[in-house]
Order: structure tokens, then C-alpha cells, then sequence
């Protein structure tokens, strides 16, 4: 009963026409417009980095009137392309996509790009070559996510501060990066370096091996830090350590990049966030933004990264 009063002073007050089941805006405009400019978006999977950011993208479609059509790609450059090519078929206006860089170079993924009729974003990927130099682009800046671990334990009075990475990952190059420029900077001394394998390998024990192996190497050669890719190598390695009699972070601290489960760690891990949510909402933001000024092939493109947060728990024996 409040809203048919209000509609009915609203409409007195020439500011809303009633209709049927409601009211229209007395300023809406007579043809009928598109409620959403639906925009496709393609990632590798919607388990472990990637659900925050469509929920990042979903969060922000609202205010820019979009509408969110997602597909998968499961790291197939072909399967990436069909799925992107669907979309367009299907009528988006705009892509967002996190491509596979492995199977193709940057340059045949540059000339693929040029040949789609709408609008591509590239997501969470730092991409290298002149050729993709002029697509927009939003994505982490991972390889500033490691130094701020690494300054962190510094500070905490580390000298040495091992790192062991998953190395078939878009992002272990970053990381490792930004990890050896710290090192460098803070004149810090040599520590453990170690390649983990995926987890799909973990049939024949070797992650377990490969973490056994790196938590001795920090003993032997005195290293009292270490930094960890991903958030369940680094949990799996305090329960490793926890079973030597070794203690978290007394004997051994620790920062997790990733934060996905972190938290829940038998010593909750501090790690490095990246910010996600962020991510989602600017590559929204921009792929809409060319969408609206389509034609317009003066703008310059956006390489925009995004630094991540360090999120400090008990692993690294700093207070919160």
C-alpha cells in the first residue's frame, strides 16, 4: 500500500507513468532499450584463482548494466578459441579473456585477437610482446605480491629466505621475479630454491618428496624463512614440518602466495591476496568502457596491474 501511494504522488508530480504492474521513469525514452550488453568472458576453470574475480565482474555488472556469459577453456588454446568464438556467435559485445599462452606464441594469440569483430580485455596475464602491446589488459601485479613477502620476513630479521614454487603456472615466472629482485635489493643471502610439481602428479608421492626435500634444505643451510606457491603446497609443507617436531614459525616461517585456503592451514598462513574482487570489476569496467566507444580507435589501450595485499596470520611470527 506505501508504494501505490508513493506511485501515485510520483505520477502527480510528473515524474513517473503508471503502467501495468508498476511504473516507468516520465523520462524514460519511448523506444524500448537493451536492459544488458551481455559480455563474454573465458578462463581456464572456475575452481582456485578465478571464482572471486567473475565474482569481482558480477558484483560491478549491476551498476554498469551488463550481463556476465562465461565459458571455460581447461588450458586449451583451441578449446579457448571456440569457446571466445561461440560467444561472439551468440551475441556478446565485449570479451574478457585469461588465455592459455602455452601451444601458442603471443603473436599468433595477437593476430587471433585482431580478426574477433567486439572488443577483448586480456585477464591476469602479464603479457610480454609489441604485438599484444595494444589490447587492453587488467591483471596482479605478482611479481610486486613476492617482494612484499619477501620484505616482510625481512624486516621480521630473516636473512635468508628460501622459495618453492609451482612451476607450471602463469604465474611462478612473477613470482620468482619479484622474489630475486628483493633478495638482490635487501643484500640478503642465498637460500633453498625448489620446483614443485602439479598436484595431478601427486599419484607417485613426489609433491610430498619434492616438499620433504625443501624443508631439509632450509635446515641444513640455516634458512629460517621461506616463500610458497601456492597456499596448499605451504600447508602441506607445515604438516610435513609439524611431524619432524619442527615448529611454525619458530623453526621455519613461512608466507603463502595465494590466499584461497590459507586460512585454514594447521597454522593459519600469512600470505600474499591477491586482490581479486578488483580484478574482476576493472576488467568489467574496461572492456564496457570500449564497448561504449566502439570505433573509436584513437583511445589508448590500458595495461593496468594491481597490487596484491600481504595478509599477516601465525605462520609468519608476526602479529596481525
Amino acid at each position: 500500500m506505501t508504494i501505490r501511494r508513493d506511485m501515485d504522488e510520483l505520477e502527480e508530480a510528473g515524474r513517473l507513468v503508471r503502467v501495468h504492474g508498476g511504473a516507468i521513469a516520465a523520462t524514460a525514452p519511448p523506444v524500448p532499450q537493451s536492459a544488458l550488453t551481455n559480455i563474454g568472458v573465458v578462463v581456464p576453470g572456475t575452481v582456485g584463482h578465478f571464482p572471486m574475480i567473475i565474482r569481482g565482474m558480477d558484483a560491478a555488472s549491476h551498476a554498469l548494466r551488463a550481463r556476465l556469459v562465461l565459458a571455460t577453456s581447461q588450458y586449451h588454446p583451441d578449446v579457448e578459441r571456440r569457446q571466445a568464438e561461440r560467444l561472439v556467435e551468440a551475441g556478446v559485445k565485449g570479451l574478457i579473456l585469461a588465455p592459455t599462452l602455452r601451444e601458442q606464441t603471443e603473436e599468433e594469440l595477437a593476430e587471433w585477437v585482431r580478426q574477433q569483430p567486439v572488443p577483448v580485455v586480456f585477464l591476469e596475464r602479464r603479457l610480454e610482446s609489441t604485438a599484444l602491446a595494444s589490447f587492453d589488459s587488467v591483471r596482479s601485479d605478482h611479481a610486486r605480491g613476492a617482494v612484499l613477502a619477501v620484505e616482510h620476513l625481512h624486516r621480521l630479521g630473516h636473512e635468508r629466505v628460501g622459495i618453492a614454487l609451482l612451476e607450471r603456472t602463469a604465474t611462478a615466472p612473477l613470482i620468482r621475479e619479484g622474489y630475486a629482485r628483493a633478495i638482490e635489493r635487501l643484500g640478503m643471502k642465498s637460500a633453498p630454491y625448489r620446483a614443485l610439481p602439479k598436484r595431478d602428479e601427486e599419484h607417485d608421492g613426489r609433491l610430498d618428496i619434492e616438499l620433504a626435500a625443501f624443508i631439509d634444505e632450509c635446515l641444513e643451510s640455516g634458512t629460517t624463512a621461506a616463500l610458497v606457491h601456492t597456499d596448499v603446497e605451504a600447508a602441506r609443507i607445515v604438516e610435513l614440518a609439524v611431524d619432524r617436531g619442527l615448529r611454525i614459525p619458530d623453526d621455519l616461517a613461512l608466507v603463502a602466495y595465494d590466499d584461497n585456503t590459507a586460512a585454514f592451514a594447521l597454522v593459519p598462513l600469512s600470505a600474499v591476496t591477491a586482490p581479486r574482487r578488483d580484478l574482476g570489476g576493472e576488467a568489467l569496467s574496461t572492456v564496457m568502457h570500449r564497448v561504449s566507444e566502439a570505433g573509436d580507435g584513437d583511445r589508448a589501450p590500458r595495461n593496468l596491474a594491481i597490487l596484491p595485499r600481504l595478509t599477516v596470520r601465525e605462520s609468519c611470527g608476526a602479529r596481525a
